[in-house]
């Protein structure tokens, strides 16, 4: 006969022969149980064994699967917009790091060396006179430089008609002070006998007398 459960008709075929068995396979054990007189037997009769009633709501159908299985679906679609959500956040975040950092200054280049002898005294005046605009060479500045001084930045002329006047020529380019001062290149130093400054404010003068220190072949 049927039962009129309404859980029980939307039982598989399956499911209603394992409820079968799982009763059946019960109940003969109480019964073995009660004709042995054992031990069995008596903590079965005093616990008062009740047979174990089938709940066919334990078993789900097909719609309340797929109700599991959409939110399944939902908690999943939530999840991974929520890991979207924090990785747009951090890239959002570190694109504004990256915009508030200030440009990184380039350093500022090392000084040029220049020896400290005659060939370094030269190259740095030539750098400076490049800078002021002052024509010269290498080989001109050289050449007056040792027929007038033969390279010593202390040499003064202690016997021509500037040192009669009381104004002798003095440094590498034997050049006097007032001549020195009016020809002075600004950033060099105001002593006569610093051989760049010496050399920079000769080239000055003579640039402006005779054009270049490389037109000057005797005392000037």
């Amino acid at each position: 006969m049927r039962s009129t459960h309404s859980g029980y008709t939307r039982l598989s075929k399956v499911h209603k022969i394992s409820a079968a068995g799982l009763g059946a396979a019960g109940a003969a054990a109480v019964a073995f149980a009660m004709v042995s007189g054992g031990p069995a037997a008596a903590d079965v009769q005093s616990v008062g064994v009740k047979p174990v009633a089938f709940d066919a709501k334990s078993f789900k159908t097909d719609a309340d699967q797929g109700e599991l299985a959409k939110q399944a679906d939902e908690a999943a679609a939530q999840a991974k917009a929520q890991v979207q959500q924090k990785t747009d956040r951090a890239g959002e975040q570190a694109a504004s790091r990256s915009t508030e950092r200030k440009p990184v200054k380039a350093a500022a280049p090392a000084p040029k060396a220049y020896g400290n002898d005659l060939d370094g005294w030269i190259n740095q005046a030539l750098d400076i006179m490049r800078a002021k605009g002052i024509p010269g060479s290498y080989e001109g500045i050289k050449r007056n430089v040792l027929r007038e001084s033969t390279g010593n930045p202390q040499a003064i002329n202690d016997w021509d008609v500037n040192a009669v006047n009381g104004v002798p020529s003095k440094g590498l380019l034997q050049i006097i002070d007032p001549t020195f001062k009016a020809f002075h290149v600004d950033g060099t130093s105001w002593d006569i006998y610093d051989p760049v400054a010496n050399i920079v404010a000769s080239c000055n003068y003579a640039a402006k007398t005779y054009g270049s220190m490389d037109n000057v072949n005797s005392a000037y």
